[in-house]
């Protein structure tokens, strides 16, 4: 198909300004003060990113006048005809429906919904007179462009002479169901394999791709057929094989899939080089960041070693931001996979031990756009090659990186969205924290390797309860001081104050200042004890290691703020009811001798857990 069909539609309505007759130019010269806001527009299609809109906006302008390019919010680009008149607007897209140039959804839209436009390049149509159903030629004074050879041009119905409404031109005839199977015969098997593969992708298809016309295929055929108003002859027309293949090869295009080799990592595969473009090496990683805000991005993976570094890279890229949580694993002797996806991106990555080395890649692509990432994801897995036993080597890119805790090899570290305290109260491993750690949270971990329920909550008291998903044996839970403690006693709370940041949880030491709150409430304890946000839930320790409450979030009333040495505990009489309350009888210890501060620390170690929250 080209541009010979617009010509064809040139004597039912004006689709540029370069149409118009000597008068209407003249009068477009003339004209002053047009508004924006008086403009009306066709829009035909949206695609989700700059390279696929420009990749459509070319493949109309070879067929049609007047095609523009406007990003129209949301991150989406839109092709658009125009600008028209309200009338000329419908008259042409009626007629554009009725010979098929456009898709049957197109709409007609505004100027205060088109934003920058990015086609043609330097272009600025929000400016132009808008064209008229007065502007199109007089089919009885004008004399219409002769065809070009061997084209069949529809005849056009004459103006009503009262009024200057446009008759929608009849369409162009198609081949015949024979004349279409003669024309099929003429196929090769390689342009018959490639029929099957586009209606493989529109959904259509899904047996073999072996270039045999069967069962299968006819009834794809069809189907597709009658999507498009076609009727349903289960054999495609010359035109519509075209417009089937048009279709899928314009999106090819837009992800500009290419055979890369990376002779330093030892890698080939296919990427898709219009989404991705190379970025650095950070070993033992290749780097392909986004390109043109696609929000694709690429990652090969390439590092000598055996088993043991092929099982430890699986554990490590399930802590990473670009591994989603949800997805299924599989991991065998000498390969692995692991798919992820969480509402933003969906995440693929493949990873083998072979010549010595362990290569292989993760595929990072927006949700959404499945479609494209499944063509993707199939090119690749189906192009992945090693190149033998060249590896990056360990230091490649490192001294050029970024070095940051948050950060592996270039790649962001997943972090829970607030980690705080809590700590064993039995020998089964059942973790008691503070409400506000497990509030809103999709998962729960303890000490980030283990999942965890929710079994209790407590706003009241401030309180919840935690049961590991896998039983635990915990080196040491709580013992609870069965008497008052004694008033300016030396305490200690053990908690992971830097969020996980330090292996290890930390002792804070203070002491009791008051056996009840700021307004006397009883079951609180306030201590002087300079704690931080990730001490809360953490076990109040008097010196013997006796457990006399958990820490509270520090929490000043409204309109106040408290000295930072001010905190306070839920005391051991209201933990141990609300332990009871859920079946748990938690053990009991009279106030025993001073520990030693190491062992009092190792004590606290042992029973002490961080709790993570994930979102």
């Amino acid at each position: 198909m080209t541009k010979r069909i617009a010509v064809a539609l040139y004597t039912t309505v004006a689709i540029s300004l370069t149409g118009l007759p000597a008068a209407a130019q003249t009068s477009a010269t003339t004209a002053t003060g047009v508004q924006a806001e008086n403009l009306y527009w066709i829009q035909i299609e949206a695609q989700p990113t700059l390279s696929e809109a420009e990749a459509r906006a070319r493949f109309y302008a070879a067929r049609l006048d007047g095609v523009n390019g406007f990003r129209i919010g949301g991150n989406w680009y839109g092709i658009i005809l125009g600008p028209y008149t309200e009338a000329a607007a419908n008259i042409q897209l009626r007629s554009l429906k009725n010979a098929r140039l456009i898709p049957r959804d197109s709409f007609i839209t505004f100027s205060n919904k088109l934003r920058q436009q990015f086609w043609p390049v330097g272009a600025n149509t929000l400016n132009t007179r808008p064209l008229e159903a007065s502007d199109t030629p007089d089919p009885a004074t004008e004399q219409t462009p002769a065809p070009a050879e061997g084209d069949q041009l529809a005849s056009v119905a004459q103006p009503d002479a009262t009024a200057p409404v446009l008759a929608a031109p009849e369409p162009t005839r198609d081949e015949t169901r024979r004349e279409a199977l003669d024309s099929e015969r003429l196929l090769d098997r390689d342009a018959r394999k490639a029929l099957q593969v586009a209606l493989q992708w529109e959904g259509y298809y899904t047996s073999a791709i072996d270039g045999a016309f069967g069962a299968g295929t006819r009834r794809s055929m069809a189907a597709w057929q009658t999507d498009r108003g076609y009727d349903p002859t289960g054999v495609l027309t010359t035109r519509q094989r075209d417009e089937l293949l048009t279709a899928f090869q314009t999106v090819i295009a837009s992800l500009g899939l290419r055979p890369y080799e990376d002779a330093q990592a030892g890698i080939s595969v296919a990427i898709p080089a219009a989404t991705v473009e190379f970025s650095r090496y950070e070993a033992p990683f290749v780097h392909f960041d986004s390109k043109d805000d696609s929000g694709v991005r690429v990652v090969l993976i390439s590092q000598t070693g055996d088993q043991d570094t092929l099982y430890g890279l699986y554990d490590i890229l399930q802590s990473l931001e670009i591994v989603p949580v949800d997805g299924p694993r599989k991991r065998k002797k000498n390969a692995f996979t692991i798919e992820g996806t969480d509402g933003k991106i969906t995440s693929y990555t493949q990873a083998e031990l072979v010549d010595g080395t362990v290569k292989g890649f993760t595929l990072i692509w927006p949700v959404g756009d499945e479609k494209r990432r499944n063509k993707v994801l199939q090119d690749m897995k189906a192009s992945f090659t090693s190149l033998g036993s060249q590896a990056l080597a360990d230091n490649a890119g490192l001294d050029a990186a970024t070095q940051s805790l948050d950060l592996l090899s270039g790649l962001e570290i997943r972090r829970p969205a607030m980690s705080r305290s809590g700590f064993y109260v039995d020998a089964k491993g059942t973790v008691l924290t503070t409400a506000e750690a497990v509030a809103g949270c999709t998962r729960i971990t303890l000490n980030e390797d283990y999942v965890a329920e929710v079994t209790a909550v407590d706003d009241a008291r401030g309180l919840a309860l935690l049961t590991p998903q896998d039983p635990l044996a915990p080196l040491a839970h709580a013992a609870f001081l069965a008497v008052d403690p004694r008033l300016k006693s030396d305490v200690a709370v053990a908690g992971y104050s830097y969020e996980g940041r330090l292996n290890a949880p930390s002792l804070t030491y203070g002491n009791l200042s008051e056996l009840t709150g700021l307004n006397g409430e009883a079951e609180l304890n306030r201590l002087t004890l300079a704690a931080l946000p990730g001490d809360a839930g953490g076990p109040v320790l008097d010196a013997g290691g006796a457990v006399m409450g958990m820490l509270l979030p520090n929490q000043a009333p409204k309109g106040r703020s408290l000295p930072k040495d001010v905190s306070f505990a839920l005391d051991a009489a209201s933990v141990t009811t609300f332990l009871a309350e859920h079946g748990i009888t938690p053990d009991a210890t009279d106030a025993g001798a001073t520990l030693d501060p190491v062992d009092l620390s190792a004590r606290a170690a042992d029973m002490t857990v961080l709790v993570s929250c994930w979102k």
